[in-house]
């Protein structure tokens, strides 16, 4: 992984190659922003291009620095993630023996906290009393999709780097240049921020299921109702999809935008581009206000879901819902 194979982000990249060849890289990184946006991604290629035997600000990816890096085993190199639901003080206290000791003949030390917001508040002080009395020549690199979540006095000391989501038509460009099916690209680019996570859905076993699912319900629903109740047992309570029902509501609310669009006859952005046939025909059954509150019980209903509400129960109040509209 190089700063020239991460898509996108060109802010960020410029700003620690300029840090690179100036020699001028922070203490304290905090890489702020949406999963798929390529933060972890980023902190290999930054790490890389340190420990380079040959590279001045990207790494060549073939020397022995590089393959330790590319393989976690390079010894100045500490990965922190949650133990849990969180990070913890004893975590924090680890890294810090460890970097007690000095450095390889790389000189630099260098640890990643993931998901660095779930620091507890003691693990937080203690990482802050870390950041502000490195022992050694050290850079740090925390990862969060929200920095404001961060210690204040964290946030204060590390320079911020944002990373912003792809936008979408570049994404499914790259996605269909990949020959990645087109009817599950469209959505993808739509639900996550960036190439990997579109990647990452479009290759789970269950994604493309949910799609013919949330499509059979949609047609159920406003078509043939009482079938619609038995689909749901059959095709989503009892099988793995009960495990993703948060995405059923993301692809369904996608289908009532795309309803709005048909109703409005702009065809040019669907989602279910494929599935035009029965859709524009069913468009027409209500009218624009119909659809977009249908959109709106579904954002509503797909919130109760935080709060652990039955997911059957949720699902059949939706279908419910759309009949009544």
């Amino acid at each position: 992984m190089s700063f020239n194979a991460i898509p996108g982000q060109e802010a960020a990249k410029r700003l620690l190659q300029n840090g690179l060849r100036q020699d001028k890289l922070s203490h304290a990184y905090i890489f702020s922003g949406p999963v798929g946006t390529g933060r972890a991604e980023m902190a290999k290629a930054l790490a890389k291009a340190i420990y380079c035997q040959h590279g001045v600000d990207d790494a060549c990816g073939e020397c022995l620095e590089c393959r330790k890096v590319e393989h976690g085993n390079h010894p100045d190199l500490h990965m922190v993630a949650p133990e849990g639901a969180s990070i913890k003080i004893e975590q924090i206290r680890e890294l810090q023996k460890e970097f007690a000791y000095r450095a390889t003949a790389s000189g630099t030390k260098i640890y990643v906290i993931e998901h660095a917001d779930k620091m507890t508040v003691q693990a937080a002080n203690s990482l802050l009393k870390f950041l502000e009395e490195p022992t050694s020549r050290v850079v740090a690199i925390l990862i969060t999709e929200n920095g404001n979540a961060l210690l204040p006095t964290i946030q204060s000391r590390a320079q911020w780097i944002q990373f912003t989501p792809m936008p979408r038509e570049q994404m499914l460009l790259q996605l269909l240049e990949e020959g990645l099916p087109a009817a599950l690209a469209h959505p993808a680019v739509h639900m996550t921020a960036g190439l990997q996570a579109a990647r990452d859905l479009i290759a789970s076993n269950w994604f493309a299921e949910m799609r013919s699912v949330v499509l059979q319900l949609a047609k159920e629903t406003l078509t043939r109702y009482p079938t619609s109740m038995i689909t749901v047992q059959q095709r989503i309570v009892k099988t793995e999809l009960a495990d993703h029902i948060p995405t059923l509501f993301d692809l369904l609310i996608l289908w009532f935008k795309d309803m709005v669009q048909l109703r409005l006859e702009r065809r040019d952005k669907l989602v279910y581009h494929d599935q035009l046939d029965w859709m524009s025909s069913l468009a027409f059954s209500r009218d624009v206000s119909a659809w977009v509150r249908m959109m709106e019980q579904a954002v509503e209903i797909q919130k109760r879901l935080r709060f652990n509400a039955n997911s059957q129960l949720v699902i059949e109040k939706m279908l419910v819902e759309m009949q009544g509209v």
